[in-house]
C-alpha cells in the first residue's frame, strides 16, 4: 500500500525552528511540511522563503483540514493554551519540552487528546537517537546484568544562559525543567517508570545584575530553579541520583556524567541532550571501558525525529514512542522532586506509562540510500 505523507505545520519560528524544519523537510519522507506561524510576520516570512513553506496565521492552521500534525515550538509558559487550542481543533500535536509547566495542565491535555482520539507527543526526542538506543540495547541484552543504580550530573552557568536565552530565567526554563528533562527521559526510556522521588530544589541568588552593554547594571530575577538534586526509585528496583546545577561553569561541548550501573558492568552515555555520542561499557573483570559500536540509527542532530515517529505511528496504527504518557510521567517526576523539597518528604508518583519498543536495529550507518534510516521508525 502507498503511505501518504502527513501534512505538518509549525507554530512559532524561533531559533530552534531551523533545527526542526531542516530535519523534518530533508530527512523524512513521511512528513510534508506545508506552513508555519509566528506572531512576528518577518520571522515566519523568512522561514517560508528559506524552506519553501507557506506563511500562515494561527487561525489558518487551525482551520486547514489538510494539516494533520502541528509542531508547537512556543516557550514553555505558552504550551498549555496553544496545545489546547490545537487539540480542540482536531489537530495531532507534537510539542517542545516540557509538555506544560503545570502538572494539572498536562493532565488536562492528556485527557483531551484521549477523548478526541488524537496523538500528542512531546520532546525531548533525543532518546530515539543512536546513543540512548544503543545504551538501551546494552541494558536490554543483559550485558551488564541487573541495573541497580544510575546517576546524572550536569553543570551550567545560568547567568550566561539567562542573557542568551531569557526564557531560561522564567518558569519552565530552569535547569531541571528545561535541561534535566533530557536526562530523566533518557532514564525512563531505558528503565521504565518511577514510583517514588525525593529531592532538594533551590533558586540560588535569585536577584542578579545584567552586565550586557545595553542593559548594564539593571536588575533581573531568576524565576525558576537553578539547582536540583533528586533521588528516583524506579518500579524496576533501580535507584537513581540526579544533580543539575546552573550556578557553576558551562563548557562547550558540555561534559555531563551519565551512567547506568549493573551487577556485571557499567554503561555510560555521553550527553542525553544529543542524538549521538560515544556509549562506553566496562564489564566485570576489566579495568578500562570499551566504546560500544552504535547499534541504531540517527547519530546526527535530528530534532523532529519524534514528529516523524509520530507520523509513522499515525499511518501504521501504533503508539508513538515520544508518547504523551511518558512526557507526563517525566513532568510528574520533576514536580515530585519540587514537592519533596517543599515538604521535606518522599513523594509517591500517581502516574505511570508503558515503555514503547525500541527502534529496531539494522538501520544505522547506511549513508548510500537516504531512505534506509527512516525504515526503522516505520515499524
Amino acid at each position: 500500500m502507498k503511505i501518504q505523507p502527513v501534512k505538518t505545520a509549525i507554530v512559532v519560528c524561533g531559533g530552534i525552528s531551523d533545527l526542526y524544519l531542516s530535519t523534518m523537510i530533508n530527512k523524512f519522507k513521511i512528513l510534508d511540511v506545508v506552513g508555519g506561524y509566528d506572531r512576528n510576520p518577518a520571522k515566519v516570512q523568512a522561514k517560508a522563503e528559506k524552506y519553501g513553506i507557506k506563511s500562515m496565521t494561527f487561525e489558518e492552521i487551525l482551520a486547514d483540514p489538510s494539516i494533520e500534525i502541528v509542531v508547537n515550538l512556543t516557550a514553555p509558559t505558552g504550551h498549555y493554551p496553544v496545545i489546547k487550542q490545537l487539540l480542540e481543533a482536531g489537530k495531532h500535536v507534537y510539542t517542545e519540552k516540557v509538555m506544560t509547566v503545570e502538572l494539572e495542565h498536562a493532565a488536562e491535555l492528556v485527557k483531551l487528546a484521549d477523548e478526541k482520539n488524537l496523538y500528542l507527543g512531546a520532546a525531548p526526542d533525543t532518546f530515539l537517537g543512536s546513543a540512548i538506543q544503543t545504551a538501551r540495547y546494552v541494558v536490554d541484552s543483559g550485558m551488564i546484568g541487573e541495573i541497580t543504580s544510575c546517576y546524572c550530573v550536569l553543570t551550567r552557568d545560568s547567568e550566561i544562559f539567562s542573557r542568551a536565552f531569557p526564557f531560561t530565567a522564567k518558569p519552565g526554563g530552569g535547569i531541571g525543567f528545561d535541561v534535566g528533562i533530557y536526562y530523566i527521559t533518557a532514564l525512563l526510556s531505558i528503565l521504565g517508570p518511577v514510583k517514588e522521588v525525593s529531592g532538594v530544589v533551590r533558586t540560588h541568588k535569585p536577584e542578579r545584575k545584567n552586565y550586557a552593554p545595553e542593559n548594564f547594571g539593571e536588575s533581573y530575577a531568576i524565576e525558576c530553579e537553578n539547582l536540583m538534586s533528586g533521588i528516583l526509585h524506579f518500579e524496576c528496583g533501580t535507584v537513581g541520583n540526579l544533580l543539575f546545577d546552573a550556578n557553576s561553569i558551562f563548557t562547550a561541548p558540555e561534559r555531563p556524567a551519565v551512567a547506568l550501573i549493573g551487577t556485571m558492568g557499567i554503561v555510560s552515555i555521553q550527553d542525553p541532550n544529543s542524538f549521538g555520542g560515544d556509549v562506553k561499557v566496562i564489564l566485570k573483570g576489566n579495568n578500562e571501558p570499551f566504546t560500544m559500536q552504535q547499534s541504531h540509527a540517527f547519530s546526527d542532530e535530528c530534532r523532529g525525529l519524534g514528529v516523524a515517529d509520530m507520523a509513522w505511528a499515525m499511518r501504521t496504527g501504533r503508539k508513538n514512542r515520544a508518547s504523551k504518557e511518558m512526557a507526563y510521567h517525566a513532568l510528574d517526576v520533576l514536580h515530585g522532586i519540587v514537592k519533596s523539597s517543599e515538604t521535606s518528604s518522599n513523594q509517591k508518583l500517581q502516574s505511570t506509562f508503558e515503555k514503547t519498543p525500541p527502534i529496531p536495529r539494522g538501520y544505522s550507518g547506511q549513508t548510500f540510500f537516504e531512505f534506509v534510516e527512516e525504515f526503522g521508525i516505520a515499524l
